[in-house]
Formats: structure tokens, sequence, C-alpha cells
């Protein structure tokens, strides 16, 4: 079920963050921006199509999608990916594949708050938002 993850979450605790920035590649200058960034998430639904739009001071991201299908996505950072978002247990699991790498966005609500843990190789930060 997609209703629990719907409406505006802003970030209010992030660990780790940087760590996995540097996994993915990011240079220092843009993990030192990324860093300072405090995006609001914003997920809405239209029939069985899924949209997720990230907005900050730097950049702003969006994604439609249906669960279960992949597709093509543009990310932040500009890596073009191939993605696929599932449901699975309650949350909600992001996998991103480019050039032999992946990296998984796993999105869950606890306690009213949606806890996002990015995972690459073996690296984990989890980044917590709240329902504006």
């Amino acid at each position: 079920m997609i209703e629990p993850f719907l409406g505006t979450w802003k970030l209010i605790s992030s660990e780790n963050f940087e760590e996995y920035m540097k996994q993915l590649g990011m240079s220092a200058a843009a993990r030192n921006l990324v860093g300072l960034a405090k995006p609001i998430i914003s997920i809405s639904a239209n029939g069985d199509e899924v949209n997720i739009k990230i907005e900050n001071s730097l950049k702003n991201t969006e994604i439609s999608f249906k669960l279960g299908e992949e597709f093509d996505e543009i990310t932040a950072d500009s890596r073009k990916v191939k993605s696929i978002v599932t449901l699975s247990n309650g949350s909600m699991i992001h996998v991103q594949k480019w050039l032999g790498k992946e990296t998984t966005i796993k999105r869950q609500i606890v306690d009213g708050n949606m806890v996002v843990e990015y995972t690459m190789n073996k690296t984990v930060s989890t980044r917590i938002y709240e329902k504006v």
C-alpha cells in the first residue's frame, strides 16, 4: 500500500550521508553542497502511477513510475540509471543500477516519520523526514 507514503516530507535528521555520497562517486565540493541542502519530498499517486518530487535549494528532481516496472531515471547527481520501485513488507524499495553499480533507497514509515535508508556497497545512510 502506497498510502502511508503519500504527502509532503521535510528532512529532520541525517546520518552518514556524506559517506554514502562518496560511494556514489560524488566530488567533495558536491558532497559539501548537498550536505547543506534540506530536501522536501512530495509523494503522490494518480491511479497506478506514483510521483516523487524532491525539492531543495540546489536542484529539483521528479520521477514518475509504476510499481514493479523498470524506468529510466536521471538522478540529482546526474547519473543515468535504470530504476525499479517495489513495495515489500510496508517498505518502498527503490533500486538504481548503472555502469555495473547498484544502490538501494528503502523508505519506511516509522512512528509517523518517513525513515529512508540509502545503501551502496556496505555503506548505509539513514535520513529521517517528518510530514509537513
